[in-house]
């Protein structure tokens, strides 16, 4: 047997048709490709602007080159990536891994984080004349794109690549051993039957993206079924991370709660990274129920994985502190990391306080700004951190609990 490739082992076709029922229940444009960037799938549900700007000379050479930079970042880091493309507009890549071999990666997205800027749009018309596209067309094109939250694109993202992961799988097996054939052909049978189910009960009847956590939560049982409990277990926690994320983000939760949903990614990362990366969590039992913007913590700990503890060879360890003092809370995210030149830290503050810049500090950017928005300027976030020294990043917030009026007062009035 020769060289087995992606499209020896998946039902193309079968795909095509997944893709297109992901794209309807989440609205972002989705397709797979091989490592070396070649398309295995038609795309689906494309926005009205790619299909303008993939339909010239120079709008389609930008694209495809943004498709090949962020497949290639997604294989490199052995997980999801995020990125702006030459249009300004994100999209995400997840590599397709089977017994540590990389057989290609999805890509979904063309969504915006938030609502474009002046800048952005004034970028847009000069892209336009370069691409050769009237300004007013493109521009329409350009803001009827979705504003979806970060932490969404990022599940559904995931739960695409476990989907697309598990077929790769199915098809390997199917390849390898005939006396395996009765029995991989009765787990295909189940889970396209699972599929079927979803696609003709769920998906038709255009559903909430709750059908992403209802397929999680399937994929897992399927696991336990064939004897994968900690492939179950990974998938369990992302279903708790995706319920967590259909939160709506201009409400608060309880510490607890958001610490929770923090333990549950952090399962994630430690059994992804197995030794590399390790973590605690302080937090004293009086002041728990304080509030906070839901998913305030995540994007911090986040960056501190990615920019901090990924590069170092010797891995490291994220601590995670709450405590109170005077009418402050303060919650301290500590990594011993790779840590931050001068130079650079002082562009992801300046970013941070104007808020924007490059999307590295995306994620702290929302955070620091959302709670301002709830408790005023003086509260928010606050890095220190040295080069080869590690990053502690402190979150400021005041004492306001669940039991106390002023908390419908916030919601209500300031929002």
């Amino acid at each position: 047997m020769g060289e087995v490739k992606l499209r020896d082992v998946i039902d193309v076709k079968k795909v095509e048709e997944i893709l297109q029922n992901f794209s309807d229940v989440t609205g972002l444009g989705a397709i797979i490709a091989t490592p070396d960037g070649e398309s295995i799938t038609k795309p689906s549900n494309f926005t009205e602007h790619c299909l303008l700007v993939r339909d010239t000379l120079h709008g389609k050479k930008g694209c495809f080159r943004s498709d090949a930079e962020l497949g290639r970042l997604s294989l490199q880091k052995g997980g999801v990536a995020i990125s702006l493309c030459h249009c300004e507009i994100i999209d995400l890549a997840a590599p397709l891994l089977v017994d540590g071999k990389c057989w290609g990666y999805v890509l979904c997205g063309q969504v915006f984080l938030s609502p474009p800027t002046e800048e952005m749009v004034k970028r847009a018309i000069d892209r336009a004349k370069n691409f050769g596209i009237a300004p007013e067309v493109y521009l329409e094109k350009f803001l009827k794109i979705k504003v979806v939250p970060q932490d969404y694109i990022i599940a559904a993202g995931n739960m695409l690549q476990i989907i697309a992961s598990y077929l790769i799988e199915l098809g390997l097996n199917k390849l390898m051993q005939e006396k395996q054939l009765l029995e991989e052909t009765k787990r295909r049978s189940e889970y396209e039957n699972i599929i079927k189910s979803l696609e003709l009960k769920t998906l038709q009847s255009q559903v909430s993206p709750h059908f992403l956590f209802n397929t999680l939560n399937t994929a897992a049982r399927l696991a336990y079924l064939e004897n994968a409990p900690r492939t179950a277990e990974i998938i369990y926690s992302l279903a708790s991370l995706l319920r967590y994320s259909l939160r709506n983000l201009d409400q608060l939760v309880a510490l607890k709660e958001e610490i929770s949903y923090l333990k549950h990614y952090l399962h994630i990362q430690e059994i992804r990274y197995k030794d590399h990366i390790k973590s605690q969590i302080d937090v004293p039992t009086e002041i728990e129920n304080v509030l906070l913007p839901v998913m305030s913590l995540q994007p911090i700990v986040e960056n501190a994985i990615i920019h901090g503890l990924e590069e170092k060879e010797e891995g490291g360890v994220i601590n995670i502190k709450a405590y109170q003092k005077d009418e402050t809370i303060f919650i301290e995210v500590k990594d011993n990391g790779v840590g931050i030149d001068k130079k650079m830290l002082e562009v992801i503050k300046n970013d941070i306080e104007k808020g924007k810049g490059h999307t590295t500090a995306l994620g702290l950017q929302n955070v620091d700004r959302r709670i301002k928005m709830y408790f005023g300027k003086e509260y928010g976030l606050e890095i220190r951190s040295e080069k080869g020294n590690g990053t502690l990043v402190v979150l400021k917030i005041p004492i306001i609990k669940k039991e106390v009026g002023k908390y419908n007062e916030i919601q209500s009035n300031d929002l």
